[in-house]
């Protein structure tokens, strides 16, 4: 390196910070809490998909502090969870609005931080396709003193949803086995207004990772949450970032993240084993017969397995609107390792997974080097961290890398969708209303994208280690 690079990085640094707070700022504050407009370029890459008849955009970018998981609560209205701060954001519209509807203080080391979310509208349904009544939402996070500090306890707490701010929160659950990492935060709200929450094994390995009989309590289990007294769903979970239920039938679905061999989609039938600490992927006789019994717990074979990890998220099925006659049998798994976006066409019953007749993906294992092209749907989405169907029916993709929010539908309608965004800016466009010049886009673009860039290993940076009781992601 040339003796002049370090004199001029001194002064450029600076300078580029000082350029910062003179460009004019559409807020007060840090520029990134200020509304942010649909389409915004965080790194200039766009997803490219596989069926030529549908089309992808970027319905909200610049999300700040390593968004992680999004629910919907009305037609046009998103709540997103930011990992770092702990704020819940409202998107309207595909604008980031400025200030949170929700600041909680969370613990942000390694993978805890505001983790995940679940609506259920006033009648008792899980979802929000009512976009007029009111809801209640669930959030789960590491709860701390302060942003930063040291984790209480995870907790999940109810609020109300008034159009505009989250209210009267309800302390549900008290989770006490903290770690910095497998913390899990997968929720989903089923039809009948039950919800659900994974928890990984955060380091524990007792009776519920199919251990000793010591019993670590919360740890490596699917659970209800809105009720007390309920058995565990599932146990023998090592990690999960996502859950999912089946419209059509009604069943409960995750992804889970394997060691350094497998991760896995599973259904997930009530009061099953899924394995871990004794397998992962599919089991061999030998470790079935390692598997101690556990109360009336019975494994089960996962429905999918890679065998080189991808780390597999959020995950979403099609129920109606204009995807469902194409997709309807399809589910859709986004993952972070490889920024991927995975099609699995299910079979008649729902229960499984139907492949090509010569396909080596027959065995319901994708093996190291073996093809994946059957069941990519899409690629170049950053690291995925969920996978949500909207209101309107179309497939919504959360990039924790990116901070941004793509949307998935058909051609014709996501171009009148722009169409009409563009129409509502008052012919200037979006961009042109939240940043009065290109100069200034383009610095908070790069400081958003190197931002979440440096947030987006979080979630699943593969460490190795040979001590059994302390195995990270």
């Amino acid at each position: 390196m040339p003796a002049t690079a370090p004199a001029a990085a001194a002064v450029l640094v600076p300078a580029l910070l000082l350029l910062m707070l003179l460009l004019p700022s559409p807020s007060p504050l840090f520029p990134l809490l200020a509304p942010q407009p649909a389409g915004a370029t965080p790194t200039g890459v766009m997803p490219q998909l596989r069926d030529p008849a549908l089309a992808v955009e970027r319905f909200s970018s610049i999300i700040p502090n390593s968004p992680t998981t999004l629910a919907f609560v009305g037609e046009g209205d998103v709540l997103v969870l930011q990992k770092t701060d702990g704020q819940v954001r409202l998107i309207r519209d595909g604008v980031l609005q400025g200030q949170p509807v929700l600041d909680a203080n969370v613990a942000n080391a390694g993978e805890q931080g505001m983790l995940g979310i679940a609506v259920v509208v006033a009648n008792g349904e899980g979802g929000s396709s009512n976009s007029g009544s009111s809801k209640k939402v669930y959030l789960y996070f590491s709860e701390s003193d302060r942003d930063g500090g040291e984790a209480i306890a995870k907790r999940v707490y109810s609020y109300d949803w008034d159009g505009s701010s989250l209210s009267n929160p309800v302390l549900l659950r008290d989770l006490r086995a903290t770690q910095f990492y497998h913390n899990g935060g997968g929720m989903v709200a089923a039809p009948d207004g039950a919800v659900y929450l994974v928890l990984g094994d955060a380091g524990r390995y007792g009776a519920l990772q199919n251990h000793s009989k010591e019993l670590f309590e919360d740890t490596s289990v699917i659970m209800r949450i809105d009720r007390e007294g309920d058995p565990y769903h599932a146990i023998g979970v090592r990690n999960s970032f996502g859950l999912a239920i089946d419209p059509v039938t009604g069943r409960l679905w995750d992804t889970e993240n394997g060691d350094d061999y497998y991760d896995e989609i599973n259904l997930v039938e009530e009061k099953m084993n899924s394995g871990w600490d004794v397998v992962m992927g599919p089991a061999t006789e030998d470790a079935l017969a390692r598997i101690p019994q556990y109360l009336d717990y019975r494994y089960s074979d996962p429905e999918f397995s890679w065998e080189r990890p991808v780390a597999p998220t959020g995950l979403a099925f099609v129920g109606s609107g204009p995807l469902q006659e194409e997709y309807g049998d399809s589910l859709f798994v986004g993952d972070c390792n490889n920024g991927n976006l995975y099609r699995f066409v299910l079979n008649e019953s729902r229960d499984g997974f139907v492949f090509a007749q010569a396909s080596p993906l027959q065995d319901g294992v994708a093996g190291a080097g073996e093809p994946q092209d059957e069941i990519i749907f899409g690629t170049d989405f950053g690291c995925v961290t969920d996978v949500e169907v909207g209101p309107d029916g179309l497939l919504y993709v959360l990039s924790l890398s990116e901070g941004t929010i793509f949307r998935i539908g058909p051609k014709d309608v996501i171009a009148a969708l722009l169409s009409s965004s563009a129409v509502s800016a008052g012919g200037g466009g979006p961009l042109q209303q939240a940043f009065q010049s290109p100069a200034q886009l383009a610095v908070y673009s790069s400081v958003a994208a190197a931002g979440a860039a440096a947030a987006g290993v979080y979630v699943l940076r593969r460490r190795k280690s040979k001590n059994n009781n302390n195995k990270p992601l």
